[in-house]
């Protein structure tokens, strides 16, 4: 214990409480799409809230390489990222995530066996922080609950404390959020109530915004910006691991 991240079509077809954001076909074991770019340049278009870095892979299972970043202002970690490969998969696929800017990752079918997904999607974002855990050898992360709606100014300053803490030591975060129609990140079907899991990769300090791996893909969005502040009241009541 220390002290102290899919086709617009089919993305507007989801029900209304979604468990993991996307309703998408599983891959064929053995059979996993490998279209990545060499280089993804996480601030070639800056870093505002809304800001798209990587959009339009949105086949289920496809994977490609996201690279570091380190300026004076803001930190991004290299990860390698996949779509979700079921419409209940966001909590295995965005673990995989967190776990790429460290070891070479499980597969998502072996992560949802880890962490016992099931189609009603990842029960309880604990889950997530144990498995990280387990996979890296480490006490590393730590689930922290964010109950109150709107968060208060302690649970957002521990986020903010979390996220920068974690990216300078090469840790992405996992969230569990809650997206309902007025609150939504680029490309959620807007009149629905999404939840969710993705992964913090990076922030920056200046403009007070977080980089996003959304393995949902909603709308074709993979890596985006994010204001800080939109994405602390999406958490709760949820909670995310870090």
């Amino acid at each position: 214990m220390r002290t102290r991240l899919v086709p617009t079509a089919i993305a507007t077809a989801l029900a209304a409480t979604a468990a993991c954001g996307v309703l998408i076909a599983p891959t064929a074991a053995g059979d996993e799409p490998d279209t990545r770019p060499q280089q993804v340049e996480v601030l070639k278009r800056g870093s505002e809230s809304g800001t798209a870095v990587v959009s339009g892979h949105n086949e289920p299972g496809t994977r490609f390489h996201v690279e570091a970043a380190d300026t004076a202002a803001a930190k991004t970690l290299e990860i390698d990222y996949q779509v979700q490969e079921t419409g209940y998969w966001c909590g295995p696929a965005a673990t995989r995530i967190a776990l790429s800017a460290r070891i070479a990752p499980p597969s998502q079918a072996d992560l949802a066996a880890q962490l016992g997904t099931t189609e009603a999607g990842t029960d309880h974002i604990s889950q997530v922080t144990n498995v990280l855990n387990a996979n890296l050898g480490t006490g590393w992360y730590e689930t922290k609950e964010m109950p109150n709606d709107p968060p208060s100014q302690a649970e957002k300053d521990l986020l903010w404390t979390d996220i920068v803490t974690d990216i300078d030591n090469n840790y992405p975060l996992v969230t569990n959020i809650v997206a309902p129609p007025g609150n939504q990140p680029p490309g959620y079907p807007p009149d629905q109530t999404i939840y969710h899991y993705f992964s913090v990769i990076g922030y920056d300090d200046a403009q007070r915004t977080v980089l996003i791996a959304d393995p949902a893909s909603f709308g074709g969005n993979q890596i985006y910006w994010l204001s800080f502040d939109q994405l602390a009241t999406l958490i709760p009541p949820k909670g995310y691991a870090a």
